[in-house]
């Protein structure tokens, strides 16, 4: 029988990331979770952790050595879910949560995997971006929060902000001229579509919710949101 590859699903959960590992073996699942690590690394930068391993058993060994190459790349793991007895002792051993809404954790599908094409898959992120935070994601990306200055997201799909924009946002990055970003209030630093630009919008006094995206004659430009 062929050994499942291990597929890596990353998701918001509160002010931190749930990842869920499914792959068959330990090493299989760590090398899979590094490998998105590093291929993101400013978007995992500063994250808190909490990692869903389904039933697999990890000693002491095992947890402290993710433990310290997660913080090696500035990502802190907060949290291990698992339903092994022994993973679960060894994650209280080391002072790490093993407990979490069970309503929540029950929510999530267990073998959808990120790398998919960009026009069917979206991230999630559920907090504000603050000033250094960086997301590059190859679809659309949807924030839960405050877009703060200095904070920057790249897609190559739409952006959807529910919250504020003070930051930076490029939709379209690989050339997608018919992508659009949305906010509830949108005074962004900096706002591209494809390769158009706009100046720095200034923070409205009674802001709407609006879209951007690129008018008939070619030019990036911002207009009241009114889904559907």
């Amino acid at each position: 029988m062929d050994t499942i590859a291990p597929t890596v699903q990353i998701k918001g959960f509160r002010d931190s990331l749930l990842v869920v590992l499914n792959g068959e073996t330990w090493e299989g699942n760590q090398a899979a979770l590094l490998t998105q690590i590093d291929e993101r690394a400013s978007f995992f930068q500063g994250a808190r952790l909490v990692l869903d391993i389904g039933s697999q058993a990890l000693g002491v060994d095992e947890m402290v050595h993710l433990r310290d190459l997660l913080s090696e790349r500035g990502i802190s793991l907060w949290a291990v879910l698992s339903e092994s007895p022994k993973t679960e002792k060894t994650a209280q051993l080391l002072g790490l949560a093993t407990r979490l809404s069970k309503q929540r954790v029950e929510e999530k599908p267990r073998h959808a995997v990120v790398e998919v094409p960009c026009e069917e898959t979206a991230l999630f992120v559920s907090r504000t971006l603050r000033s250094g935070t960086r997301i590059e994601y190859p679809g659309h990306v949807v924030v839960m929060g405050d877009v703060n200055p200095g904070a920057e997201i790249i897609a190559e799909g739409n952006v959807i902000v529910w919250g504020r924009v003070r930051g930076v946002i490029h939709a379209g990055a690989k050339g997608n001229r018919n992508a659009m970003i949305c906010a509830l209030d949108l005074s962004a630093t900096q706002l591209r579509i494809a390769n158009e630009i706009s100046a720095t919008l200034k923070p409205q006094k009674n802001p709407r919710p609006e879209v951007a995206s690129i008018n008939k004659e070619g030019r990036l430009q911002a207009e009241l949101w009114q889904p559907g």
